[in-house]
Parts: structure tokens; C-alpha cells; sequence
């Protein structure tokens, strides 16, 4: 029997019977929507936490107080490590021998900015740090210069500012030199950056980077911050990772056979932790979508079962004029795997589609796992042959004779 006569038998058998028919595609739909949504939102955010982490350079180590990925609440000993200090930055930066670039990385402030009678909105980003931060966090200057080790030491009231800051205050004007004021203190723009874009809505622009001498003398400076180190190449990571924490656990006087009383990062490890978020994520819903899947084979099952029966008469007219036990068997499969593959294609669509709403609503690119919907033709063709395989068998071996005297 031709595919083509085939496919358009098992469609008029699944017209014929549409109720049941469509019980049984919408448990199909949802086992597979079940498991294409899981492994559509993993990639979304598999894929938003790589363009994450490219903010960061892939050298780049970071020492934080708490685990920078944090899943369910803190133990209490986390929670009441003592704080990183910028002194325990400086003193840290003073005794590394392979770590270099240290950038103290620190949110001091969240305020309106103004130039004349141009005003951003109040909710520009001040951070403090040093002259490493650009290069440590992959941003690249503009216009301008970046800030020099006097900007620092004299704690001097010098500015640079991000594309979003750029673009409302200076949109026809050139701003090196200009003076920009907020928290009521004038700072002059030594620097202009280049655009960054933005992530899960935030934009890595909107904010203007001062020396941390002059944030602390603003804002003050006791405070938890973040300290960012780069190894001289990403080879020598872990023996730079090593040297860190050897230097903050003397800074810290952690006792010999402690635990750490800090965190250190890098783009590995984080993907490590992010993996496991994901993994878990995957595991749920193909869990989900398999149990799904397996009652909706039942009901395929089923439906084949009951269409042998209701077709009994034909199958023996058919048998009559020599269609042959292979013949019969072939249609009834191809029935059931037509059956799960339409269910299969419906429930793709939407898993896809309700999965890149998290794209949408992280603002990151849509992505199309290619492997899952591969994945998904298999799985839905194994799904048909094995539970379509014995309602075929079945049909095969009826009696002619018997199947004609059929009512």
C-alpha cells in the first residue's frame, strides 16, 4: 500500500472518530509540549546566561561574600561571614604575585543625572571602582580616557558615563570635559562608553562608573563588596584561583581545616551551578512530559484497538481480494504513528512557542532546539510503532471468514 493512500486512510479514521480521536492527540500534545517547553526554556536561558557571562572576561575571577548563583535560602554561616572590605581589596591587591587587575566592584547608589537642563530618569546605576573595571567587565571606551591611578589615590570627582547616560544628556553636544551633577556634587566626564546592550531587561548602559575613593567618601564605606581579579591566561585559572584564596584566608584569619568564609567565582564554576539550575529544570519536565506520554500511548492503544474492531468487516473484504497479513499490518502501524506524529508536530509548536516567551521576556534571542524536535519525530514515531504494534498484529490475524460474518 502506498504512504500517500495510507496517511489518507488513518486521516479519515481520525476524522471519523473525532472525540476520541481528539482525546487522544491532546494527551499526545501535552506530553510533548511537556518536554519541548522544558528543553526550550533551558536553551533560552542556557543561552541568556552565556551572553551574561561574555559581559565578564573569561579570566576573570570574582571573590564574593555569599555564592554568587543562589538556589533556595542561606545557611546561617553564610549569612553571617563577615563582610569584604575595600581594605581587604587593597590589601589583597598588594600581596598577589600571579593575580593581576584587581577591581573593587561595588552598586553604591542608584540617582538622577543632569547637564544643564538635561535630566535622566532616576534610575542611572553609580558604581565605584578603579582602572581595571572596563577591561575586567568588557567594556570598551568611546570617548575619552579611562581613569588613571591619581583619579583614584586623590579620590578626584571624575566621571565616565554609559551609553544610556550618554546618548540623554549629551545627545548633540560632546561630552569629555563637561560637568554632570548628582547626589548634588559636579563630576567632570573624562570618558564616554560604548553601547553594551542589555539583558533579562537591564541595560548594561545606564550607569556611571566614579573612582570607590570618591564613592566612599560620598556613600561611605562600610559596606560588602565584590573584588574581581584576572589571571594572567586562562590556563593559569586555577593555580590563580589557589593564590587568592590562600592571601583572603590569612586577610580573613580563617583557621587551618575551616571552611572558606568567602566565594570564588569564575565563568566555569558558575556554569557548573547554572547547570545543575537547568539540568533539574530538563529532568522535571521530560519526567512530566514521559508520564504524559505514556498514558497518551495508551490511548492510542486504545483508539487502534477499537478502530480494528469497528473495522473488522473491512479488513476481511480486504484479506477476500488479497491483501496480504503484511499489508494489514503496515496500514494499522502507519494509523498509529500518523496519529502520534500529528499530536507530536501540535505539541512542538506550542512548546516552542510558550518556551521563547521566556525569550521574549528576558529580551534575549529566540532560540529553536533543533535537537528536541528531532528528538520529538523519534520519540513520537517509537511511540506509535510500540503501541500501534499489537492492535496491527491483531488486525493481521483475523479470519477472513469470520472478519466477512462480522456486524
Amino acid at each position: 500500500m502506498q504512504i500517500k493512500e495510507t496517511i489518507s486512510q488513518a486521516y479519515d479514521s481520525i476524522k471519523a472518530n473525532k472525540l476520541r480521536s481528539g482525546l487522544t492527540l491532546l494527551a499526545l500534545v501535552i506530553g510533548v509540549f511537556s518536554v519541548i517547553v522544558s528543553t526550550t526554556a533551558v536553551a533560552v536561558l542556557d543561552n541568556y546566561f552565556k551572553n551574561t557571562m561574555s559581559i565578564m572576561g573569561s579570566n576573570v575571577i570574582v571573590v564574593t561574600k555569599t555564592p554568587a548563583v543562589q538556589m533556595g535560602s542561606l545557611d546561617e554561616d553564610v549569612r553571617n561571614r563577615k563582610d569584604i572590605t575595600f581594605e581587604t581589596a587593597e590589601r589583597l591587591e598588594d600581596q598577589m604575585q600571579l593575580g593581576r587587575g584587581m577591581s573593587p566592584d561595588e552598586y553604591f547608589d542608584t540617582a538622577e543625572i543632569s547637564f544643564m537642563e538635561n535630566e535622566t530618569e532616576p534610575n542611572v546605576g553609580v558604581r565605584g571602582s578603579n582602572e581595571n573595571y572596563l577591561d575586567n567587565n568588557s567594556y570598551e571606551i568611546d570617548e575619552g580616557r579611562n581613569f588613571n591611578s591619581d583619579d583614584i589615590q586623590y579620590g578626584r570627582n571624575v566621571v565616565i558615563i554609559g551609553k544610556d547616560v550618554s546618548n540623554v544628556l549629551f545627545d548633540t553636544q560632546y561630552p569629555i570635559g563637561k560637568e554632570i551633577r548628582f547626589k548634588g556634587k559636579p563630576f567632570q566626564v573624562i570618558g564616554t562608553l560604548k553601547a553594551k546592550g542589555q539583558i533579562f531587561g537591564q541595560s548594561f548602559d545606564n550607569f556611571v562608573l566614579i573612582p570607590y575613593t570618591t564613592a566612599m567618601n560620598m556613600y561611605g564605606k562600610n559596606r560588602s563588596i565584590s573584588v574581581q581579579v584576572k589571571a594572567p591566561e586562562i590556563d593559569l585559572i586555577e593555580r590563580t584561583v589557589d593564590e587568592i584564596t590562600g592571601i583572603l584566608r590569612v586577610i580573613r584569619k580563617v583557621n587551618p581545616g575551616e571552611n572558606n568564609d568567602f566565594e570564588v567565582s569564575t565563568n566555569e564554576s558558575l556554569a557548573g551551578t547554572f547547570d545543575t539550575f537547568t539540568y533539574a529544570l530538563f529532568v522535571g519536565g521530560f519526567a512530566i512530559g514521559f508520564i504524559t506520554l505514556l498514558g497518551a500511548g495508551i490511548g492510542v492503544m486504545n483508539i487502534m484497538l477499537v478502530s480494528v474492531s469497528e473495522r473488522t468487516r473491512e479488513i476481511g473484504i480486504r484479506k477476500a481480494v488479497g491483501a496480504t497479513r503484511r499489508a494489514i499490518t503496515n496500514q494499522f502501524l502507519m494509523e498509529a504513528v500518523f496519529i502520534c506524529q500529528l499530536g507530536g508536530i501540535i505539541g512542538m509548536i506550542f512548546g516552542i512557542g510558550v518556551g521563547n516567551l521566556m525569550a521574549v521576556w528576558i529580551e534575549t534571542e529566540v532560540v529553536v532546539p533543533i535537537w528536541s524536535v528531532v528528538g520529538g519525530f523519534v520519540g513520537m514515531l517509537i511511540i506509535g510503532l510500540l503501541f500501534g504494534v499489537y492492535p496491527a498484529f491483531k488486525a493481521a490475524k483475523l479470519d477472513p471468514i469470520e472478519s466477512l460474518r462480522y456486524e
